[in-house]
């Protein structure tokens, strides 16, 4: 029973947690977007399917929570409709053309499809700086890993295990301060406090000097000879403007990682074995939230990204599809007929079918080969 109740809550429960939350910033980006460009919202649904509870709101937006919570969508007044093709149901009165997608300007219309996307990423760069404000980000202390043959520290007798207390009487923690103070004592006598199997000992050590070649030109600095102890690190708590900095560098090296992932499949030189669906993720979504909070949490921004990335990509269905119509509209200074986006649709619509397929066939593989 407690094996079954474990099974649900991990690999059930939290995983339609996670991608509710995931769904409902992406289309809340959609929403409030429209909103503030003064377009008229039918529908924000969390799922698909006959609605299982829902309200509507002041403007007439019905918000409710549909029978499939595997996505969602929102649902704009005139969205369907392609600009100036003619071929309305009937004549919009001005208070109608007001509040209609299709009559809003090219600039508002992507606007309004690219905050989808935009909100997953913006949601990705916020955990992972909360991640690095409140938890914090896993650094390497001041101990040896290595020692390298013919170093300093190998003529001092530094050994693996060694933690460094402080050097010269300045107390150190981060393996960071030790490189910091090393560099800047090329040929300098250094006196290190090394705490060694639970003794405190004092370790004389001269670094070496090294010319490291810059940019600019090759500059003179200190090397001990020792690498980081991959067994002896913390998380290293930063500021709130680092936080956010490292938050959108992680979101932005995550994204080209993905893209260079993919390009290697389009090339040939990796395989699919990586790829996941829905079945994938949730396997995936309860194997690193038994690990606690924060990784739960980084899995939910890790997700956020290839959500955002995914809906970017120029599919007909998704996102980044419709803006690629907006741009040949840019470049045409007309849209695309009603028929040709019809069949685009259909295209991009079979496309996706046949990957959700493919990617739940690799799915039930795995699952299969790891049990």
């Amino acid at each position: 029973m407690t094996t079954f109740l474990n099974f649900t809550w991990y690999y059930i429960i939290i995983f339609l947690i996670v991608l509710t939350v995931l769904v409902f910033v992406h289309e809340m980006g959609h929403f409030w977007v429209a909103r503030r460009n003064r377009v008229r919202v039918e529908v924000f649904s969390i799922g698909f399917g006959p609605e299982i509870y829902g309200w509507t709101d002041r403007l007439g937006t019905r918000w409710k929570i549909s029978a499939i919570p595997l996505g969602g969508y929102v649902k704009m007044f005139g969205e369907n409709a392609v600009p100036g093709d003619g071929e309305e149901e009937r004549p919009l009165t001005p208070e109608e053309r007001a509040v209609s997608f299709h009559h809003k300007s090219l600039g508002q219309r992507s606007a309004i499809v690219a905050a989808g996307p935009i909100a997953n990423f913006l949601l990705a760069i916020v955990l992972f700086a909360g991640l690095f404000a409140f938890v914090g980000q896993p650094a390497p202390l001041a101990a040896v890993g290595a020692v390298y043959p013919g170093s300093a520290a190998a003529e001092a007798g530094l050994q693996p295990g060694d933690r460094i207390l402080s050097i010269n009487g300045e107390a150190i923690t981060w393996f960071e301060d030790l490189r910091r103070i090393v560099s800047a004592n090329a040929s300098v006598r250094l006196e290190l406090t090394v705490r060694r199997k639970g003794v405190e000992i004092l370790v004389p050590a001269t670094p070496k000097r090294y010319m490291e070649e810059g940019s600019d030109e090759a500059r003179e600095i200190g090397r001990l000879g020792v690498s980081p102890d991959p067994e002896q690190i913390e998380y290293e708590r930063l500021g709130p403007l680092t936080a956010a900095w490292m938050g959108v560098e992680r979101t932005a090296s995550m994204t080209m990682q993905i893209l260079a992932y993919l390009g290697q499949i389009i090339s040939g030189s990796r395989t699919t074995d990586e790829l996941g669906g829905p079945l994938r993720i949730a396997q995936l979504s309860g194997n690193i939230c038994q690990g606690g909070l924060a990784d739960c949490i980084f899995f939910m921004a890790a997700l956020s990204v290839n959500l955002g990335l995914i809906n970017l990509f120029p599919v007909p269905m998704l996102d980044g599809g419709h803006l690629a119509f907006y741009a040949v509209e840019g470049v045409l200074r007309r849209p695309l007929s009603r028929r040709v986006q019809e069949y685009s649709l259909r295209f991009g619509l079979t496309l996706v079918l046949l990957l959700m397929i493919f990617v739940t066939w690799k799915d039930l593989g795995h699952l299969f080969l790891d049990n």
